[in-house]
């Protein structure tokens, strides 16, 4: 298993996730259940979108504590590439791995379409694929996909190049600060969004950007290896 996507209760965008990984880019991948204390031989771990513990309390407010967390934390810690999708990203943001919060959407309304997306950070593994300004096309499905962070901590963000996606002017569906979109850490190892690209892998869905996130991911782990094999 070098591709690890996490399941918890009321996960419902794994097996999206694996199809993209197994089916579409080839890759080594297999789920790994919450109560795991191990990453195993995992080089990216997926957090994927869906209800986890039924969006109880927060969204991902249980799901931080699950014992694979601790993991995914230590993982990261270590420079291991983490990205979350949608309630993935909720996670990650309860758990600190990323900053700010998801809130409800603006107008306290689900919002389930297809949004345009700019890529703002063009320079990290996710987004290698990727040119500064390119807008890509993915949909979202989420009742808390506000962005929101203190003023303090998004002037940070945006002088760090850690604001990675913005909705396109017009097109922010859920009121998210900045058109925040997606976010990365100051390492630039883990990031999280909320559209969903592995909704978007495959030309018959209407679009492929979505694919170009995880050739990103996949030049990057070639990349380390290379870099292992060789000494560096």
């Amino acid at each position: 298993m070098k591709w690890a996507v996490l399941q918890f209760p009321g996960s419902n965008c794994d097996q999206d996730l694996i199809h993209v990984l197994r089916s579409v880019m080839g890759k080594d991948a297999a789920y790994l259940w919450h109560k795991e204390r191990s990453l195993g031989d995992a080089e990216v771990v997926l957090v994927p979108g869906g209800f986890s513990y039924g969006d109880y309390l927060r969204c991902g407010a249980i799901a931080r504590f699950s014992p694979v967390m601790k993991a995914v934390g230590e993982f990261a810690s270590r420079g291991g590439f983490v990205m979350g999708i949608c309630n993935g990203f909720q996670i990650l943001c309860e758990a600190g791995l990323l900053p700010g919060c998801l809130i409800r959407n603006r107008e306290l309304r689900f919002v389930c379409r297809e949004v345009a997306l700019r890529v703002e950070n063009a320079g990290l593994p996710f987004t290698g694929r990727m040119k500064p300004g390119q807008v890509l096309r993915m949909p979202v499905a989420h009742g808390e996909g506000n962005y929101f962070a203190d003023a303090e901590t998004l002037a940070r963000m945006e002088r760090g190049g850690q604001v990675v996606f913005r909705y396109c002017d017009g097109t922010n569906p859920n009121g998210s600060l900045g058109d925040i979109a997606g976010v990365c850490n100051e390492r630039g190892n883990v990031m999280g969004l909320m559209p969903h690209p592995e909704r978007a892998a495959e030309p018959i869905l209407g679009s492929a950007d979505g694919r170009l996130i995880f050739e990103g991911l996949a030049d990057a782990v070639r990349a380390r290896r290379a870099a292992r094999l060789s000494g560096d």
